[in-house]
């Protein structure tokens, strides 16, 4: 039993399952291999957030690896979302119903935690495969139902938060059998990720998972550029000059939480601007490396001219 450990001993259970780095791009990579609970997390508390996460805090964006994570203990559960809720509001998260003692828990996140929350702005994205499970399979729902994480990955297990093991009789034959479940009210009080597992965003094998995150974080941070570009070209160019203000206004509000690939990126700034214009000559589209548009020269794709026929007629 972990309480049974020294402060030592925890630690170096804890760092076993626990790796951090800031990868290209500043981008905060944080793999958890196993969830602690309530009794070590008070412990390790400050030594965590003194040598892991505040090395974490100054990144733009951050990758939180639940691939490897099979289990963990419930009461971690609050700790994980809260540093990743963006306010200081209390939010119902989840409840849990344990059979043996029937009685039911509601878990919340902290009004407070040690040293600062990760930024609202910044992005998130959390890694799954098909061996994530339990506590780890519903932070990763939570935070998807909260739209504070982008997962991708593989589906995960739709195993249980808890699992007892029984003897049959007198025999040397035992089974595990769920014991508690999540009622998830999140997702509508009864709708929960045990059985079906939690569905990926963004499917892609769980050994890829790490690469395309990147990508899609890549992509995310070009986005207030883009929608910098937009505006500026609606100022200086678009004809219907009384839409411009509304276009450009539209621009700046509109959510783009779920955007994950320029495809998406598209689509969006299509309908958006279209509803607002009312102009179906008003196009975004995604140009290629060495792709140009038609009648435009590869060489200059941005200055060259149509080229005009010599026969005059």
């Amino acid at each position: 039993a972990l309480t049974n450990l020294t402060q030592e001993e925890l630690l170096a259970w804890l760092q076993r399952g626990l790796r951090y780095e800031v990868l290209e791009g500043n981008v905060g990579y944080l793999r958890v291999d196993d969830i602690p609970g309530e009794e070590v997390l008070s412990k390790l508390g400050q030594f965590l957030v003194a040598h892991v996460w505040r090395k974490l805090m100054g990144t733009s964006a951050l990758v939180l690896d639940l691939r490897h994570c099979t289990g963990g203990q419930v009461s971690g559960i609050p700790y994980v979302i809260s540093y990743l809720h963006p306010g200081n509001t209390v939010l119902h998260v989840d409840t849990i119903y344990d059979r043996p003692s029937n009685t039911t828990t509601e878990i919340w996140t902290l009004p407070q935690v040690p040293g600062e929350r990760y930024g609202a702005d910044k992005d998130v994205v959390v890694l799954t495969s098909g061996r994530t499970g339990g506590v780890a399979e519903d932070i990763a729902y939570i935070l998807k139902q909260m739209r504070r994480a982008i997962v991708v990955g593989e589906r995960t297990v739709g195993g249980a938060l808890n699992l007892q093991k029984l003897r049959i009789g007198q025999s040397n034959f035992f089974f595990t059998v769920p014991v508690s479940r999540s009622l998830g009210p999140l997702g509508g009080g009864s709708q929960t990720w045990e059985g079906s597992g939690v569905l990926p965003y963004v499917g892609t094998p769980a050994e890829q998972a790490l690469e395309k995150a990147l990508s899609i974080l890549t992509l995310r941070r070009a986005l207030p550029g883009v929608v910098r570009c937009l505006q500026e070209a609606l100022q200086d160019y678009y004809t219907l000059v009384d839409r411009v203000p509304a276009l450009q206004n539209h621009l700046a509000s509109m959510d783009f939480s779920t955007v994950v690939s320029e495809e998406d990126l598209v689509t969006k700034l299509n309908a958006g601007l279209q509803a607002v214009s009312e102009d179906p000559r008003l196009l975004v589209r995604a140009v290629r490396p060495k792709e140009t548009l038609p009648g435009l020269e590869a060489e200059d794709p941005l200055r060259a001219a149509p080229e005009v026929p010599e026969d005059q007629a």
